[in-house]
């Protein structure tokens, strides 16, 4: 029986020639993921398969983060080339010596990617590209670049080399920086001062784990107190669990989300937790809670849509289309509305803001080109943004403008993003300790016994 893999001739000639360039052949997964990848490449060869400019010109119309991402690469493509053509290689101009050119096959040719898969598809044609510069010059190591985890497998079946674009990935691979620490041993005298005092200036007690915008457990055998840094202040402030909108923290963690989310001296809030940790509740409580501090609440989550159909096809407007995407901020609203009888206040407070439409929902697709001044901005389940799109989101901020973003980076529904390169780690990642930004993650589930049984064994 005879295999339909390809062979290994290619490998066998290079142990005669001297490998001098590097080709990548980027897929369309990356392109709509950061357009700037063809200049990433510092000093080597990227090749871009006509299926993927093909692929590009599909993706052109519309608001979404992709479409943008598609006209900007598309742009650049045309901005390169010039008067040039190409079908040879170009200078990619981004200071390093790049080179850029379309990589073509015909219909004609044999395709070893078809023959081994058994079908044809537009990915099997990128494979045939890459297979096809790898043979036309066996000088190159030509290397696949895909977000898609399932076509880097079949490059790997056909002997191709293949990898994910890491540029947006974070840096700290083990992602367990929780915003707190707990510090044992403290004095008991200190611990006591900063219970009558509120704060201290004794920020020794935190070495050697001082860190900007950080929040501490305090401990000395049976007591202990929560407290929370600021290196410009140069103070331990403490930290209670007190009540916003009606609702109060039932955990260190929550008290210190809470503290995050009413600090008005911190613009942005990351929160991660597993499903009922309270995130959303949080964030809504405590919007809810500064309501007279912004004239608007904005409430956004990234749509990954079943089966990735678009929502076009769901009836209504913009508006009545995203409806059932947002039923969840909605359920927790109601949930904090819950707290206050009919005729109370705080709940026609609510409807109020409601009606005036100073609670409201924002498509995220409609960001770009927003200036956000006076509000208070939450994005659920952030984690199915793209590096790029919380970048876009969060240079949207104005004067007076505070951004929250949650999310759970373990549970990801985007298809091409995973837990390094997904947009909530990389501004945990980038902007750790620095002025305006704090991070908490919630670990104890505060739903039910249920959900927490479920989080934890199923």
């Amino acid at each position: 029986m005879t295999s339909t893999a390809p062979t290994s001739g290619n490998a066998q000639l290079k142990t005669h020639l001297k490998v001098t360039t590097k080709t990548f052949v980027l897929d369309t997964s990356v392109l709509l993921f950061d357009h700037s990848a063809l200049s990433r490449f510092e000093e080597n060869r990227v090749a871009i398969p006509i299926t993927v400019l093909e692929e590009l010109d599909q993706f052109k119309i519309g608001n979404e983060t992709k479409n943008f991402e598609a006209r900007e690469c598309i742009r650049i493509i045309d901005r390169l080339s010039k008067e040039q053509t190409l079908h040879d290689w170009i200078d990619m101009d981004n200071g390093q010596g790049g080179k850029l050119k379309i990589a073509l096959i015909k219909e004609s040719e044999h395709s070893e990617a078809n023959q081994v898969f058994g079908s044809k598809s537009n990915d099997h044609r990128i494979l045939d590209v890459a297979l096809k510069l790898q043979k036309e010059d066996p000088t190159t190591v030509v290397t696949l670049v895909t977000k898609d985890i399932n076509l880097r497998l079949k490059a790997k079946a056909l002997m191709l080399p293949a990898e994910d674009y890491k540029n947006g990935q974070v840096r700290d691979v083990k992602l367990d920086f929780t915003g707190k620490t707990l510090i044992e041993g403290v004095d008991a005298d200190d611990i006591r001062k900063l219970y009558v005092q509120g704060s201290t200036r004794k920020v020794t007690m935190l070495d050697p784990h001082r860190q900007n915008n950080h929040y501490y457990v305090l401990r000395n055998g049976s007591s202990s107190a929560l407290g929370y840094f600021n290196e410009s202040a140069r103070c331990i402030d403490r930290i209670d669990k007190e009540y916003a909108y009606g609702i109060k923290p039932r955990n260190a963690e929550q008290a210190f989300a809470l503290h995050a989310i009413m600090n008005p001296k911190i613009s942005l809030v990351t929160i991660c937790g597993v499903a009922g940790t309270g995130k959303t509740l949080l964030a809504l409580a405590g919007a809810l809670e500064q309501r007279n501090r912004y004239d608007q609440i904005i409430l956004a989550r990234p749509i990954v849509a079943l089966s990735n159909r678009d929502i076009g096809f769901l009836p209504g407007n913009a508006e009545e289309k995203i409806n059932p995407y947002m039923q969840p901020l909605w359920d927790n609203l109601n949930f904090i509305k819950s707290q206050f009888g009919e005729n109370e206040r705080k709940s026609r407070v609510i409807d109020e803001l409601k009606a005036q439409k100073k609670i409201t929902i924002c498509p995220l697709a409609y960001i770009r080109g927003r200036s956000l001044t006076n509000a208070i901005f939450i994005i659920d389940e952030a984690q199915n943004l793209t590096p790029h799109e919380v970048k876009t989101i969060i240079t949207r901020a104005g004067e007076n403008c505070k951004i929250i973003l949650t999310g759970d980076v373990r549970q990801i529904d985007a298809p091409y993003l995973d837990e390094q390169s997904n947009g909530l780690s990389y501004v945990i990642d980038r902007l750790r300790g620095k002025d305006l930004y704090t991070h908490i993650t919630l670990e104890k589930g505060e739903r039910s016994e249920l959900a927490n049984v479920a989080n934890l064994y199923l």
